[in-house]
């Protein structure tokens, strides 16, 4: 029996997607998911491939032509010295590139440093690898982002890579160039791996810019991008993502996962992704400048609660990551809940995100799953259409006793 597999933790974001399934009538903010629709050249293509036929199995590591495509996408948008579409392996959605590569280059025991907040399948993907996790807090005086001293410093003879995550689920937190540097410096000095999750790469605001860990300066022969199309192009649904890797060892391991977890990712879902490569970038600044406003929207309704919920708006992604008021713990409604979602002690985290989908119907999740350093906070998901956006403030403001 793979009794390590006790050690991996679902995420509680699998909890709170179960209970939202009984509300009625519920206010969607826990998940990661937009409520914009996949673009016209992606249905077009997806189209065209049903009515030719394209139902069979593919190459192992994805169609040539998408692989082409994203090879220049990295190339000319990430500024990624890619050598060739070999370099590429297209995967079924980001979440499965993550244990693709993990378990291509992680050997038992060998750390890796994740943020903290951070999305909790990235703990799981190294756990599940044999790894171990060890967190590095995100900074919220710091914009969501390292003390690199403090990074630089739980960095052991047992690391074996660093896991950057920027734009930051769940904190929208953006490391910058001198991050990204000073980061890049470590890595070489102490000849380690780099996972960058860019999932939220084309999510920004305000100005702000992504910066791809792999375009420094000498920085692609130890970095494993990993990328998806679920934001970017709506695609939650229809799972495709990639990875590229310049190693020829690690990427032949990689391909052996995709090979033994799904053989091919599916064929029309790829085609798809060859038509959200050749169609035009048109959908994702419409989408990008509806989220801008949704987010101030947002974070103004926040404003009219009375301070339960603190923070700044992000600079990138499409999550809200507030601090709850920790006076709230000495209300009744504090003390009444922790049983639609047990097991969790006094975290304030989890017992405001149970009181919220119970009293409010306000889907959410608790800080605390994303790790140590988020408890305390709650995060909620901007990216749903502004009227389920309006609804949940104010259902808030009504659970809060805020006059509407």
């Amino acid at each position: 029996m793979a009794k390590y597999l006790d050690s991996v933790p679902l995420s509680g974001i699998t909890l709170i997607r179960d209970l939202m399934y009984s509300v009625k009538d519920p206010f969607r903010l826990d998940q990661g998911d937009l409520s914009f629709d996949a673009p016209d050249s992606v249905k077009a293509a997806m189209t065209k491939a049903i009515a030719d036929n394209r139902s069979h199995y593919l190459q192992t590591n994805g169609l040539p032509q998408l692989r082409e495509l994203i090879a220049a996408k990295l190339r000319e948008r990430n500024g990624t010295p890619v050598e060739s579409a070999e370099e590429i392996l297209v995967t079924n959605g980001g979440m499965h590139g993550i244990y693709a590569v993990m378990q291509a280059l992680l050997e038992p025991g060998d750390e890796v440093v994740v943020p903290d907040p951070e999305w909790p399948p990235t703990v799981g993907h190294v756990l599940a690898a044999h790894g171990v996790p060890v967190a590095c807090p995100l900074h919220e005086s710091l914009d969501w982002r390292y003390d690199l001293d403090e990074f630089e410093r739980l960095i052991t003879p047992r690391t074996k890579a660093l896991y950057i995550n920027t734009p930051n689920n769940p904190t929208g937190g953006l490391l910058t160039r001198p991050d990204l540097e000073r980061i890049a410096a470590i890595a070489r000095e102490r000849d380690l791996w780099i996972f960058s999750d860019e999932a939220y790469e084309d999510m920004v605001y305000d100005g702000a810019a992504h910066i791809s860990m792999a375009s420094l300066p000498g920085m692609y022969e130890r970095t494993i991008p990993i990328y998806t199309y679920s934001k970017s192009y709506a695609m939650t649904g229809l799972r495709l993502g990639y990875v590229a890797v310049k190693d020829a060892t690690i990427r032949e391991r990689a391909k052996k996962v995709i090979a033994y977890t799904t053989a091919n990712v599916a064929s029309v879902v790829q085609y798809g992704g060859i038509g959200a490569l050749q169609g035009s970038r048109d959908c994702i600044d419409g989408f990008v400048k509806e989220l801008d406003a949704r987010r101030s929207l947002f974070y103004q309704g926040l404003a009219e609660l009375g301070g339960i919920f603190t923070g700044q708006p992000p600079k990138a992604a499409f999550y809200a990551f507030v601090k709850i008021d920790p006076a709230w713990k000495s209300s009744p409604e504090y003390r009444q809940a922790g049983k639609a979602l047990p097991g969790h002690g006094d975290s304030i985290s989890w017992r405001m995100a149970e009181h919220l989908i119970t009293h409010g119907r306000i889907g959410n999740v608790p800080g605390a799953d994303f790790g140590e350093h988020g408890e305390g906070h709650i995060r909620f998901c901007f990216a749903r259409d502004r009227k389920e956006l309006a609804g949940a403030l104010d259902s808030m403001k009504a659970l809060f006793g805020v006059r509407v």
